[in-house]
């Protein structure tokens, strides 16, 4: 795959940057050398590989699933305008 000039315009009006005609030469001649290194990934052989968490042998250290608020209710509401019972209290919006 290429990128031309034309492409690389594309991409920056759809991610609203505003690129120059220069610019945009550049960025086309770097984004087909990250293309072409992205090609070079492609053919490596990893059939037989394990997806790895690190590349020194390790279990993950895990905890327990318990969910729970956290003992924080008080310190969250501490700075709150009003509150009652660890509940934020808000005007009243709809009539």
């Amino acid at each position: 795959m290429s990128v031309d000039i034309k492409t690389v315009k594309r991409v920056a009006r759809l991610s609203r940057i505003a690129v120059k005609d220069d610019e945009a030469e550049r960025m086309a001649k770097e984004l087909n050398a990250i293309l072409g290194f992205v090609e070079q990934l492609d053919e490596v052989n990893v059939d037989n590989v394990e997806p790895l968490t690190s590349v020194i042998p390790m279990t993950l250290r895990t905890r327990e699933d318990v969910v729970t608020d956290g003992n924080k209710a008080a310190d969250i509401v501490a700075n709150a305008p009003l509150s009652e019972d660890n509940f934020f209290l808000v005007p009243k919006v709809i009539e």
